[in-house]
């Protein structure tokens, strides 16, 4: 290599811009489009007109008043269902990651049977609870003092339909719950404990907060599922949106009709709630966020110096207000 080859200046290269740049063709993915969206075209025209389908009855049972009654009604279980199971998860998730071997094997042993029975099973065993226990008898035991309660009164279709969503729910939100806890800096713990925390006060105060945006999603998904898993309660008359468009289509025959029906309301609630997760999502969830100057909820640490100096006080303060 000579001197004058070593002392040339670079070459400039030229900058793609838009009038020197070739954009790569994808005849497949043309392809694939038009073959979707002519399939779904076909598919929804050969649905609109269908002789067999009498879309005035659609229009016509969308708003009446047993559907509406019904989605109420869906609406009440999958939050009450959703409740409960989200709270029996909680526990069940502290009591398996505790250091006591009975509360992880009760905790193992309730996810075990209510993840390996199906849904349609545990609804029909609570409806059917009467067969077992006539009476629910609550007493002061080797006493005649309690109360008892006719069992097939209690045990309603809803009452049965929210026992079985709910810890069923329970089973699959502990996994949840746990997995979001163990997530948690074990810093975080271990600062707490240094400062006299109680392992409740550290979890509840410290832990749950930080895991709470690394659960709510999943719980988001599970709220959202459940919406559609009402639709099992029909078996046990429990008044949801299935139940009562059965009971319409029984009587006037126009099944698909009514099924139609059910359908829009179910993706019109699942489109709500998933509105709803994602604003949650916004709000709790921070990993997708892109990094701007604002800060951030949850970005920090729960302890950095200042909450710590403010945590010592009230801790020092707390056992002079408890003590008589």
């Amino acid at each position: 290599m000579t001197q004058e080859q070593v002392a040339a200046p670079p070459r400039l290269v030229e900058q793609p811009g838009p009038g020197n740049t070739v954009r790569l063709r994808h005849p497949g993915r043309l392809v694939v489009a038009l073959l979707c969206i002519a399939g779904i075209s076909w598919f929804a025209w050969v649905l609109a007109t269908n002789d067999h389908i009498i879309w005035g009855d659609v229009l016509y049972y969308l708003t009446f008043p047993k559907i509406l009654d019904g989605v109420l009604v869906t609406i009440q279980l999958s939050i009450l269902a959703t409740i409960m199971g989200l709270a029996i998860g909680v526990a069940l998730a502290i009591m398996k990651l505790s250091a006591n071997p009975v509360a992880v094997w009760i905790s193992n042993l309730y996810i075990w049977f209510f993840r390996g029975t199906p849904v349609l099973v545990q609804l029909i065993f609570w409806f059917n609870l009467a067969f077992l226990f006539p009476q629910l008898v609550i007493k002061i035991p080797f006493t005649n003092i309690g109360y008892m309660w006719d069992t097939n009164v209690v045990m309603t279709g809803f009452t049965a339909a929210m026992l079985g969503l709910g810890l069923n729910l329970g089973a699959y939100a502990a996994e949840t719950v746990r997995a979001g806890i163990q997530a948690v800096d074990p810093g975080q713990a271990e600062a707490a404990a240094s400062i006299g925390m109680t392992p409740f006060k550290r979890m509840w105060v410290v832990v749950l907060p930080q895991a709470t945006r690394i659960i709510i999603p999943p719980i988001g998904n599970e709220f959202i599922s459940m919406l559609k898993t009402t639709s099992l309660v029909y078996v046990v008359a429990g008044n949801d949106l299935m139940t009562n468009a059965s009971q319409i289509y029984k009587q006037n025959g126009k099944i698909m009709e009514l099924l139609i029906v059910a359908s829009i309301w179910y993706m019109a609630m699942t489109v709500i709630a998933t509105y709803f997760q994602g604003k949650l999502e916004r709000k709790f969830g921070t990993a997708d966020r892109p990094i701007t100057g604002k800060r951030q909820k949850f970005s920090k640490p729960f302890f950095s110096r200042d909450n710590l100096a403010v945590l010592c006080q009230r801790l020092r303060t707390e056992p002079s207000r408890s003590t008589p």
